[in-house]
C-alpha cells in the first residue's frame, strides 16, 4: 500500500477498502462453517453475496484509476498494478466459487425440506405429535409453515440473483463484442490511411526529384548566361561568341548610323 501511495493517493485508498472487504468476506465464510440453522445460512449467504458486489465494483474502479494513470507511469509500474488487478480479480472468483458451492449445499437442503423426511423421522415425529396438545401442534404447524414461505421467498431470491447475473454477463459480453467489432473498424481505417499515406510519400518523393532537376537545369542555364554576359563585356570583339538580344553595344549602333548619315550629305 506504501507502493500504491507513491504512485495515487486514489489507488492507494481503493486498494486499501477492497482488503477490508476481502478481509471481512473471509470472516463471513469461517462465520458460515458454523452456523447449522438453514434460514441464517442463507442470510448469511445473502450478505457475503452483497460483499462481493461491492468488491467487484471497487476493482472496476481501481481499474479505470490505473487506466488514467498508464501514460504517466512506466512500463514496470504499469505492470505491478496489471498483476495486482489480476490478483484481485482471482481472490474474487475464488469467493464466487466458494459461494456457490454454500449456494448449492443449501439448494440441496432446500428439496431435502420440500420432499419430506424419511420414514424413521416420520414415526418419530408422530410419537412427538401424539404427546401434544392442540394448540401446541397449530402453533408448531404454523411455525413450518413460516419456515416454508421463508424457504421459498429465499428460494426466489436467488433465482433473481441469477437471473441478474446472467443479465449482467450478457450485457457485458455484448459490450465487449462491440468493442471488439469497433476495434477491427479502427484497425482497418488505420491500415487503409497508412497505405494512402505511403503512396502519397511516394508521389512527393518523384515530384520533389522533378523539381530538383529542373531548379538544376534552370541553375546550369542562369551559370551559362552570365558566363557569356561576361565574356562580352570583357571581349565585345569576339566573334565566336552570338550577341544576346538586347546585349549588343548600343554606342557601335549609333555610331555607325551617324556615318551613315554623314556619308549621304556629302
Amino acid at each position: 500500500m506504501d507502493d500504491l501511495s507513491r504512485i495515487s493517493n486514489d489507488l492507494a485508498q481503493i486498494d486499501g477498502q477492497i482488503t477490508d472487504v476481502f478481509r471481512a468476506i473471509s470472516n463471513g465464510f469461517q462465520k458460515l462453517e458454523k452456523i447449522k440453522e438453514f434460514s441464517r445460512q442463507s442470510r448469511q449467504l445473502e450478505d457475503l453475496t452483497e460483499k462481493m458486489r461491492d468488491c467487484k465494483r471497487l476493482i472496476k474502479e481501481f481499474d479505470k484509476e490505473v487506466k488514467v494513470l498508464e501514460d504517466r507511469l512506466d512500463r514496470g509500474t504499469n505492470k505491478m498494478l496489471n498483476d495486482k488487478k489480476q490478483s484481485m480479480i482471482k481472490e474474487l472468483n475464488s469467493y464466487v466459487a466458494l459461494k456457490k458451492k454454500y449456494a448449492t449445499n443449501i439448494e440441496n437442503k432446500r428439496i431435502e425440506l420440500f420432499e419430506g423426511p424419511s420414514d424413521g423421522q416420520v414415526e418419530e415425529n408422530v410419537l412427538l405429535a401424539s404427546s401434544m396438545t392442540n394448540e401446541q401442534l397449530i402453533n408448531r404447524g404454523h411455525q413450518m409453515m413460516d419456515e416454508t414461505d421463508q424457504a421459498i421467498d429465499r428460494g426466489k431470491k436467488i433465482v433473481q440473483e441469477t437471473l441478474n447475473i446472467g443479465t449482467e454477463t450478457a450485457a457485458t459480453l455484448k459490450s465487449q463484442t462491440e468493442q471488439m467489432s469497433r476495434v477491427v473498424d479502427e484497425l482497418d481505417s488505420i491500415h487503409f490511411s497508412m497505405k494512402r499515406a505511403s503512396k502519397l510519400a511516394k508521389q512527393l518523393g518523384r515530384q520533389i526529384a522533378t523539381d530538383k532537376c529542373i531548379m538544376m537545369l534552370l541553375f546550369f542555364i542562369v551559370i551559362g548566361v552570365i558566363a557569356i554576359i561576361i565574356v562580352k563585356l570583357i571581349n565585345p570583339n569576339n566573334q565566336d561568341i552570338r550577341d544576346i538580344p538586347g546585349l549588343g553595344p548600343p554606342a557601335l549602333t549609333r555610331r555607325l548610323l551617324w556615318d551613315h548619315i554623314v556619308n549621304e550629305q556629302f
